[in-house]
């Protein structure tokens, strides 16, 4: 078990070595849609690839999460296909968000031996998941 700060520290590591082994520009919270967002997530249990739907309004919230719905069929044909939609997804504070994801088990941010397994997932599952919500970003946010 890791306290507080030797937690903080080694998240910190994981990711600078991230950013130096896949340097890259992602789209992430820049995707143009208001509470809409691309998000990479690695905790001591698994690491996911996702895009969150986080309005405060649950009607913006269920049209968005329609939208995505309703391209489940090409997600999973042509970029990941098990993908897994989640629309009352609760994360680790208690909040409750909808969430489309891919998810990879049995890893660890705190064990370096999962690191470069956990990385290549992370690039390659974003890859796709980015390179779908560019190409039908615009279905999305109309």
């Amino acid at each position: 078990m890791f306290s507080k700060e030797e937690s903080k520290k080694i998240r910190q590591e994981f990711w600078t070595t991230f950013g130096t082994n896949y340097p890259r520009k992602w789209l992430l919270y820049n995707t143009k849609i208001k509470d809409v967002t691309l998000k990479f997530t690695f905790t001591t249990k698994f690491a996911q690839v996702s895009i969150d739907i986080e309005p405060h309004d649950d009607i913006i919230k269920a049209y968005y999460f329609d939208k995505l719905l309703s391209l489940k069929n090409i997600i999973k044909e042509e970029y990941i296909n098990d993908i897994i939609f989640d629309e009352l997804y609760e994360l680790e504070n208690g909040k409750i968000i909808s969430r489309v994801y891919i998810e990879l088990a049995n890893v660890s941010i705190h064990n370096r031996k999962t690191w470069e397994e956990a990385m290549v997932f992370l690039n390659n599952h974003m890859d796709k998941l980015e390179a779908f919500f560019l190409e039908y970003k615009d279905f999305i946010k109309s």
